[in-house]
């Protein structure tokens, strides 16, 4: 029999077609001597329904949960019609029922809902994926692939692949290494990112590039990181960064209206790294919501505990519900991002309480009242001490509470560009610089002057894309000069030796007459991650990791034998 349609597509127009199907018995029921097999494939799901007369029905009986069918029948309109199921005004009269494959029992429930843990769904990942909400996933995120390939294309870019076998150098996390069969005590590297292959393609005057990249990064795990991903990878030569982020977002509007059909608003909004950090306590701010953080040291710098450092607060509005069990739940939050302490005010039948109101007098109460315009019901919140510690903790109370309160519409999707970072970053446990994103960011021209005495007055030209609070991606325009790169490579204490050892043949590249270029890449899975509303990336990565990186279904990683230790040049040093 060869297949006339998918499981998910015959409707009441198609009563009385002859067909064939092909799947997986989903379910099996049988109702008093009639039994219905509801067959699944990728598509959907159909129901079959074989009579006790009829020739088929000794096989039908023999079905369990995940045997592979094929059947010819009749379509026929059903009796008890199933609204929930876009095939549900239909079933299949069997005229034929072979198997295809019988199943041993599932370890898990394959159907959207499933009881099994994660761990058992990841040992048992092809099981796992074969349910219809996982293959939702990965059909969504096919698609966004092929949208963002049509876009780049249709603009002019070329699409080319740079090496998986490459040189370790230091772009911030840590790398993997390979051992050389051929050369005993040297390896290669799995790349972090095809950062310095594209910038060559630059080099080699191909103008527009881009490329779908596999990036691996031997770094601590998370809800939204894994060692191995995708990158979408863009680099151009000759355009400033305007004209590149224009690009992207041309590329974020097309793949929005093709999968989702949302017409999204161009151009992005554009956010310092510093307002946003000092607005909303984060570099990938969510903005679905207000909650902003705001300035109060004129309110508080009068308590001693408080004073000589920043003071920053965010207003919960309509928080009459908030119990002592609930400002000890965030206090502890705060705490967990390095803050002093967390202070609250309420203000509720037109009074304040809370913890500092013995250092508040009435004066002050009103002044508080007023500057802060309180409402009936409104909490305030406000942290203390250091800067940054006082903007992150406050950011992360601001994105915990909205998702407690259900400000997180996942229908909305709010870009921004956050622009103007610092180049470098002062490292306390090495007591050295290190660049805030990679070594080959531009400084703005205006701060090459600061390179080696204030460094803590670079600015680059990079831009992170954002959405809903998260880093969709970083790019930057690049350092072209080799001059440039040199003071670059000296700031961060490279020697002229470490130069050459790390970087030798790209900065010898930067010699031969090298384009103004930038570029950015992007996380495919944490596009996806967005797309398809789920906030575990998961859910979106085929054959993912654990959270100690472990492969459970595969079993890796594993010790190999001798030999292959020996081809290597290794000898493993047990702990």
């Amino acid at each position: 029999m060869n297949r006339t349609h998918n499981n998910g597509e015959l409707r009441i127009t198609d009563v009385n077609k002859i067909v064939e199907l092909k799947g997986w018995v989903a379910k099996k029921r049988n109702l008093g001597g009639l039994i219905f097999i509801d067959i699944r494939d990728k598509f959907g799901i159909t129901q079959i329904a074989v009579k006790p007369d009829n020739a088929n029905y000794e096989v039908a009986n023999q079905l369990k949960n995940e045997y592979v069918i094929q059947v010819k029948g009749k379509v026929i309109e059903r009796e008890s019609k199933n609204k929930d199921l876009p095939t549900g005004d239909i079933e299949i009269d069997c005229i034929e029922l072979k198997i295809l494959n019988t199943s041993i029992q599932p370890p898990i429930i394959i159907a959207d809902n499933t009881d099994a843990l994660e761990d058992t769904r990841l040992k048992y990942r092809y099981l796992d994926l074969r349910r219809p909400c996982m293959q939702k996933f990965f059909i969504t995120k096919s698609k966004i692939t092929q949208a963002i390939r049509e876009y780049m294309i249709s603009q002019d870019f070329l699409e080319l692949e740079t090496p998986i076998l490459a040189k370790s150098t230091p772009e911030g996390a840590r790398d993997y290494l390979v051992p050389s069969r051929l050369y005993e005590g040297e390896f290669y590297a799995l790349p972090q990112s095809p950062q310095i292959f594209k910038q060559l393609y630059m080099i080699a005057g191909f103008e527009k590039y881009f490329q779908i990249a596999r990036c691996f990064r031997d770094e601590d795990l998370r809800a939204d990181r894994q060692p191995e991903f995708t990158q979408i990878d863009v680099e151009t030569s000759f355009l400033n960064a305007e004209e590149i982020q224009t690009i992207i977002e041309g590329m974020f509007k097309h793949v929005f209206k093709k999968i989702l059909n949302v017409d999204l608003k161009t151009p992005f909004r554009r956010i310092s790294y510093e307002d946003s950090m000092d607005t909303y306590g984060s570099d990938k701010p969510d903005l679905r919501f207000g909650m902003v953080l705001f300035d109060c040291a004129n309110l508080f710098n009068h308590i001693e505990f408080m004073a000589g450092g920043a003071i920053k607060g965010i207003k919960v509005e309509n928080a009459n519900s908030y119990t002592r069990k609930n400002l000890d739940e965030l206090t502890n939050l705060a705490k967990k991002y390095k803050a002093k302490g967390l202070a609250y005010l309420r203000y509720q039948n037109n009074e304040l309480s809370g913890s500092i109101m013995k250092f508040l007098d009435e004066a002050k109460q009103k002044e508080i009242i007023s500057q802060l315009n309180l409402k009936e019901g409104d909490l305030i919140l406000i942290t203390y001490g250091k800067l940054k510690i006082v903007q992150i903790s406050l950011g992360a109370l601001r994105s915990f509470i909205a998702k407690k309160e259900g400000l997180l519409d996942p229908n909305r999707f709010e870009f921004a560009w956050i622009v103007d970072w610092p180049v470098f970053e002062w490292s306390e446990e090495d007591n050295r610089w290190y660049a805030s994103t990679h070594p080959f960011t531009a400084p703005k021209d205006e701060c090459l002057q600061y390179m080696k005495t204030n460094p803590e007055k670079c600015y680059a030209n990079a831009y992170d894309i954002v959405l809903n609070g998260y880093e969709l991606g970083s790019g930057s325009l690049r350092i072209y000069n080799q001059d440039v790169q040199k003071l670059m490579f000296e700031t961060l204490g490279l020697t002229d030796e470490d130069i050459k050892n790390k970087f030798g043949f790209f900065t010898e590249a930067l010699k031969y007459g090298t384009p103004p270029h930038g570029g950015i890449g992007m996380g495919l899975e944490r596009i996806t991650m967005i797309m398809t509303n789920t906030d575990n990336i998961k859910d979106v990565v085929a054959f993912p990791k654990t959270q100690s990186a472990r492969d459970l279904m595969c079993e890796s990683p594993s010790s190999v034998e001798e030999k292959q230790l020996i081809d290597v040049h290794i000898d493993v040093r047990k702990s």
